[in-house]
């Protein structure tokens, strides 16, 4: 297996030049008059948010920080793999496979990552510690390359399982993730239990027509209610990232504020905000992570789990269940909150924490509550 190669961030100024005349010449569109944010991505806002990105925003100062994690890259099934390597900090630090989502990238692990790597820095016990892997997801970002082959959840399974055993040499390893990485670890779990001491996920793969009990369980109404919901307002980005995501990125990859809209109104809507997605994340931490998508041109590329997921057999069944030990954060403003008994139907649930506050993208929101249960889930799986 190849050795991976020691990666930095690096845009060039060229491809800086380009998005600021795209940013200074926008067309923008009207908007229906009504409540503002109800219909997607308010122009208010998005006015405000396009100038902080022309003249404030300083994406050098963040490139810089994005380096101080150590990357690397390597070729896995096909592909260039890129990925974060931060060695923990204790006796035996655990290795952990950190797997983020749509339309998410590494960005969302640059607070939680020095807690799980060195927690005693943070009051906790070294003895806690994890070397962290952290990857981009294949297809995004800086794990993207134009024409590259596509991977579902599946196949991206399979690509971190040989990256952390086979080239990086971790014969038994840990795993955390949400929205895609969720599932991924949740694949991962059920197709390579040998390699997994245990996966803890914030978002549960679990298929969205399970029956429930005759009649059902205030629990069970509950869910059902809040996936009506979802299904009727939340998930148009699905229907056309499912089906038809090349006619979408002709508009996204050729308009930045088109791509920032698109990304920005998801950690709005699924965030525990309260409305004001600047209060939980700051424009600073959401351009960054448009600018990943953007300086790569790798928005098309993203979609292919959406496509992968609407034309196969859903991953995780009740016939092939999850038997590794299995830790779930339940954040109140998640997308979905299914029942406990429906999870333990596919997993091996052996941690169930409710939390106080958070949304979808916990490890960004919450990285101390999520990184305590993280913490204290593998204590004593090591």
């Amino acid at each position: 297996m190849t050795t991976p190669t020691p990666f930095r961030i690096h845009v060039p100024d060229t491809v800086l030049a380009d998005l600021r005349a795209r940013l200074e010449r926008v067309r923008w569109p009207d908007e229906a008059p009504g409540e503002r944010w109800r219909y997607g991505s308010d122009l208010a806002y998005m006015k405000e948010l396009v100038a902080y990105w022309r003249d404030k925003y300083d994406w050098r100062a963040h490139e810089t920080a994005l380096n101080r994690n150590r990357q690397f890259t390597v070729p896995v099934g096909g592909i260039g793999v890129h990925f974060i390597h931060e060695l923990g900090v204790g006796p035996d630090p655990m290795p952990l496979l950190l797997s983020h989502g749509w339309p998410g990238s590494i960005v969302e692990f640059q607070r939680i990552i020095p807690m799980l790597t060195d927690p005693a820095r943070f009051g906790g016990d070294p003895a806690d510690a994890f070397t962290v892997v952290a990857p981009s997801l294949p297809g995004y970002t800086f794990s993207f390359a134009p024409n590259q082959p596509r991977f579902g959840i599946v196949e991206i399974a399979d690509v971190f399982a040989t990256l952390m055993t086979d080239v990086l040499g971790y014969r038994r390893f840990a795993a955390q993730g949400g929205d895609w990485g969720a599932f991924v670890t949740s694949v991962l779990g059920a197709s390579h239990p040998d390699r997994l001491a245990g996966i803890h996920v914030n978002l549960l793969a679990i298929r969205r027509d399970l029956t429930a009990t005759k009649p059902p369980t205030p629990e069970e109404q509950a869910y059902l209610v809040e996936i009506k919901n979802w299904m009727s307002e939340e998930t148009g980005y699905q229907g056309i990232q499912g089906t038809k995501p090349q006619t979408l990125a002709y508009g996204l990859t050729d308009s930045p504020v088109g791509l920032a809209a698109w990304i920005v109104e998801k950690f709005r809507t699924w965030s525990d905000c309260g409305g004001d997605v600047d209060r939980r994340f700051g424009k600073d931490v959401l351009l960054t992570n448009v600018m990943l998508y953007w300086v790569t041109g790798a928005i098309n590329s993203s979609f292919w789990p959406y496509y992968a997921r609407n034309h196969s057999p859903w991953p995780i069944t009740e016939d092939k269940p999850i038997r590794v030990p299995t830790a779930y954060a339940s954040f109140p403003r998640e997308i979905l909150h299914p029942p406990r008994a429906w999870a333990e139907r596919v997993y091996n649930i052996q941690r169930w924490t409710p939390m106080t506050a958070g949304g979808h993208f916990a490890a960004l929101e919450e990285p101390e509550a999520l990184a305590a249960d993280v913490r204290a889930f593998f204590r004593h799986l090591r």
